[in-house]
């Protein structure tokens, strides 16, 4: 075992138990507290991984000396517990994002996230819901080849069966099994091991959904969602095996996925999340909702959870625009200091939920734009049809007949607004984005009144030195600058292109360069 580790990589310590268990999730329970020489501790779990193994992942948060005592619930397994150790912990060698500037959390302003050195973190994620589960590792492997060189930062996928893959991985084998007593499949979650270790390598972050909750449907359909029809005990060690596994890599967890988290329903997931994360050294915690839905007030007190995430949904309707641009994430981001990010916004190629018409790249950039403004910019998330259910093109995704027949994956990495994410990098990294604010009081004649497509959103930042503007259709728009700085340099961007090009102003009024949507920039 290796007795030196770099900073912020991966601890790993097998273990062999001396005693044999049927069911070892249900039946003991490993904990190792590290100490440093500096006066750090940090308790983790332990976690079964077949057999009589088992291991403890740990990423040290600091240079210097280790030392870890493990304590087992069944104190007569000598091979469990009371043993002892130490490391030495180096500095970071490596090149990816993460092993430069270390794991992400909330940023301290609490309106972004931020590595553990500080540096600002930009959250571009890919909706790849089945993709660890039903890729090859060469498959996997390219996957993460063309989404790192569109510029994306993040994966979004689904670490249980559910409801779009409800056999399991693409041998068929199901990450648990049973009700109220389960049972997991240490297998299925080796072969996860490698994916996520992939994705670390990439300098990716790994956004897993710990428990699927949608309830929408025939239940005889949703009922191989975990988050739905779990027992809250079983939820509970379920999603603590996953965080046990993969917390000590770059991970943002989604708790459930899909769902109403509300009124009657919020008490449920309160305790879940308690249950899983309190007391405990985690990355950041977001909740995944239902289209349209709004959770904050139910979970402000909950500690555990460091971001609100929503659903844009996949409607093409009036009402679904005007949530968008007016719902709570653009009218209540300032009630308290959480993080926003649109988790789902419409899926390229997709059919409008109750319509006929699918999603245009325009459309989604439009979605992504005003995602990005109508908050304090965080980052935002991009979804293909065809890839977030990992599809060879013959038929609909499982369970999704109304969305359409996507393309194969392979063909969806690259549609238009897929390879249109790399613009949506390339400007926001090249600014302080997350001095960013909403300020739709820029926008002196807001043609939304008439058209709520046409919505322009604006942000600025409070010392007036940045402002970002996102015009989708209209060629004459009229903004008030005085919050603004004087002299700074004025820049249209295509978000088609990434194409930029200085921009004129006749009075308070400017005129994009040409049809289409377009970025006006203040720096």
């Amino acid at each position: 075992m290796a007795t030196t580790v770099e900073q912020w990589a991966v601890f790993e310590l097998p273990l062999t138990s001396d005693q044999t268990y049927d069911n070892p999730l249900q039946d003991v329970l490993l904990l190792v507290t590290f100490f440093s020489d500096s006066g750090l501790v940090r308790r983790v779990d332990g976690f079964w991984d077949g057999g009589n193994t088992w291991r403890v992942r740990f990423a040290p948060p600091a240079t210097g000396r280790w030392r870890y005592t493990t304590e087992c619930s069944d104190s007569r397994n000598l091979g469990l517990h009371g043993i002892t150790g130490v490391f030495t912990c180096v500095e970071s060698s490596g090149g990816t994002r993460f092993q430069q500037h270390g794991p992400i959390s909330v940023a301290p302003d609490g309106r972004h996230l931020a590595h553990a050195d500080g540096a600002p973190y930009f959250y571009l994620a890919d909706t790849c819901w089945n993709g660890p589960l039903h890729s090859s590792d060469n498959e996997w492997r390219h996957y993460l080849d063309v989404r790192t060189e569109q510029g994306f930062t993040a994966v979004q996928w689904v670490a249980t069966q559910w409801i779009s893959a409800p056999d399991g991985d693409r041998d068929g084998r199901l990450p648990f099994t049973g009700h109220e007593r389960i049972a997991v499949d240490p297998a299925v979650y080796q072969q996860l091991d490698a994916k996520f270790q992939q994705m670390t390598e990439a300098g990716l972050l790994s956004v897993p959904v710990l428990l699927w909750a949608a309830d929408w449907g025939a239940f005889d359909v949703m009922k191989v969602n975990p988050g739905l029809t779990l027992p809250e005990d079983q939820a509970i060690l379920l999603a603590r095996y996953m965080v046990a596994r993969w917390n000590t890599y770059p991970v943002l967890w989604i708790l459930p996925g899909d769902s109403e988290y509300r009124g009657p329903r919020a008490e449920r997931w309160r305790r879940i999340g308690r249950g899983i994360f309190a007391g405990r050294d985690h990355a950041p915690v977001s909740l995944h909702p239902n289209g349209m839905s709004w959770h904050a007030d139910e979970f402000r007190d909950e500690q555990w959870l460091s971001l609100y995430g929503y659903q844009g949904c996949h409607m093409g309707d009036d009402n679904a625009y005007t949530w968008a641009v007016y719902g709570p994430p653009a009218s209540e981001w300032h009630v308290d200091s959480r993080p926003i990010i649109n988790l789902e916004p419409p899926y390229e190629n997709h059919i409008h939920i109750g319509g006929s018409e699918r999603f245009s790249a325009a459309d989604v950039r439009r979605a992504i734009y005003w995602s990005l403004l109508v908050s304090p910019t965080a980052g935002v998330t991009y979804g293909g049809h065809g890839v977030w259910g990992w599809d060879d093109g013959a038929r609909p995704p499982t369970a999704h007949e109304a969305s359409g027949i996507p393309l194969p994956w392979q063909e969806a990495l690259h549609m238009p607004a897929a390879e249109q994410i790399r613009h949506v990098g390339a400007l926001f990294g090249a600014l302080p984005w997350w001095t960013l604010r909403p300020d739709p009081a820029m926008v002196t004649e807001q043609p939304s009144d008439i058209d709520i497509k046409r919505h322009i959103a604006a942000a600025r930042s409070q010392a007036g030195d940045l402002a970002v503007i996102y015009i989708p259709r209209d060629r004459h728009i009229t903004l008030d600058l005085s919050t603004l700085k004087p002299d700074l340099r004025a820049e249209w961007f295509n978000p088609r292109t990434g194409d930029r090009q200085p921009a004129q102003a006749s009075g308070d009024s400017f005129e994009t360069p040409t049809e289409g949507d377009w970025v006006l920039l203040f720096s």
